[in-house]
């Protein structure tokens, strides 16, 4: 069996996340391993009459507000050190990124188990890391009753 000595998890703070986060957490204590945390906020567009356009300046606010959500997840027990990240641009892309520069041997995260038309509308950034990461991919599904398909916060990963 390949060591496991880095875990990377994404996050966009919903119930699924959070089950997955904690299977990560549990991971990377069995496997002495080091836990990385990714949020991704979505790119800026910008789009004036059909002419490309310079980028906004970044969204500090928005910003902030994810940089506190993302010290707000903390382990359940224990001492385990979790590193912070925030990149901005598509979730799938920028999680793979991630996985390949750091790299990773596991991506730990919650999938929404959105099937038929809802996965159609949506996309699926589970199933675009899953065909391209460059390590193993463990999906969790948060359990049943937690997750509601009509609730902002259970966007895919930054709706990406």
């Amino acid at each position: 069996m390949q060591p496991i000595r880095t875990i990377l998890h994404p996050t966009d703070f919903s119930a699924a996340a959070a089950a997955a986060f904690q299977m990560a957490c549990s991971l990377s204590r069995a496997f002495e391993a080091r836990l990385i945390l990714l949020h991704v906020l979505p790119a800026p567009v910008v789009v004036l009459g059909g002419t490309q356009a310079l980028p906004p300046l970044p969204d500090e606010v928005g910003r902030q507000e994810a940089e506190d959500k993302l010290q707000a997840v903390q382990p359940a027990a224990g001492a385990l050190v979790v590193e912070r990240r925030i990149r901005q641009g598509g979730a799938a892309g920028e999680i793979l990124r991630l996985a390949q520069e750091t790299p990773c041997d596991l991506i730990v995260m919650g999938t929404h188990g959105r099937t038929g038309v809802g996965r159609f509308l949506v996309g699926s950034v589970a199933e675009a890391v899953l065909r391209k990461a460059p390590c193993p991919v463990l999906t969790v599904k948060a359990p049943s009753g937690a997750l509601s398909s009509s609730t902002a916060e259970h966007q895919v990963l930054a709706t990406a």
